[in-house]
Parts: structure tokens; sequence; C-alpha cells
């Protein structure tokens, strides 16, 4: 299938964009969004609060070895992470449903134009910690038209990931 090996895919170039798991619960979901983080070749993911870290047997489940390839970081808090990637340059999204939230097919990532970026997923059952929303340049959010009012959150990072990606294709070389 010729994929890469795991030291040859760290080495590769990678889409600037991070992934900033908010005091996600689910081991499950996070190993998820480490095997999606790898499918899109996403910069990293940044593990906060009361979110698992690797190594794990239930993160490897999901996963599949993709907490090996995806580089990735702890904070003990979520606010920690936002300060040190705002540091760094990044524009920091927060994916939750907010006044004056964007819809996601509207958002368009100015890669071109040199732009990194970071999006926040939040906590199952709370969402994206209020403090850390007010701290975010911008709020994006997936419309939906069903009963529920929010998706799974590997699910969400999945469906954004892969939105950043489609952006990134039309404008890099990766």
């Amino acid at each position: 299938m010729n994929r890469p090996s795991i030291e040859d895919y760290r080495r590769s170039d990678k889409m600037p964009l991070t992934v900033v798991v908010d005091n996600v619960r689910s081991l499950n979901n996070i190993g998820s969004i480490f095997r999606t983080a790898d499918a899109f070749a996403i910069e990293r993911v940044v593990l906060c609060g009361i979110s698992a870290t690797p190594p794990s047997a239930e993160i490897h489940k999901t996963a599949l070895g993709a907490e090996n390839s995806v580089e990735w970081i702890y904070f003990p808090s979520t606010m920690e992470a936002i300060e040190r990637l705002k540091g760094e340059g990044k524009v920091i999204c927060c994916l939750e449903q907010v006044i004056d939230s964007v819809a996601l097919q509207d958002f368009v990532p100015e890669f071109a134009a040199g732009k990194a970026y970071a999006f926040v997923v939040g906590n199952e059952v709370d969402g994206v910690d209020p403090a850390v929303v007010d701290n975010c340049d911008i709020c994006i959010e997936i419309p939906q038209l069903g009963t529920k009012h929010s998706l799974n959150v590997a699910v969400s990072a999945g469906i954004t990931m892969w939105h950043f990606f489609e952006t990134y294709l039309k404008t890099s070389s990766i």
C-alpha cells in the first residue's frame, strides 16, 4: 500500500494545523483523533486537562499506532496550550456552537497566505470550556439538521480536519 514508516512519516511535511483536545474523557475518542490526525498529516495533537495521554492500551485500540506517528504534547490546562499556540502565531479556532459562530463550509483557511491554525475540540458533555472559547480567534460550527445538537467529538474533529485538509491540498504540495 506504499505507506511510510513511522520514522519517515514523522520527518515528512505536515499541514500547519494543530488539534487541541480540551478535557476529553474517552480514551477511544482520543485514539480516534490521533488516527485521523495521522491520515491527514496534522502537525500535532495537544492533549489538555483530563485528556489521557499515550501510552495507553485504550488509546491504542482506536489509534492503531497513530499515537506513535503523530507528534503530541500535554498541558495541564487548555488555556496554557492556547497561550503557547498564540505565541507560535497560530490562528486559534474553536469548534463550538455559539452566537456568531461561522459555519464550517463558510470558513476558508488561508494556508496560501502562510497562516497556521489550531482548533479546539471539547469535552463530550460540556463542550469547550467557555474561558477557552473567549480566547479563540474564531468559533466554527458544523451545521446540523437532526434532533441532536452535537456530534461525537472524534467525528467532529475528523470532519473539521478533512475541511482543513481539503483546503490545504489546493494550495500545497503535501
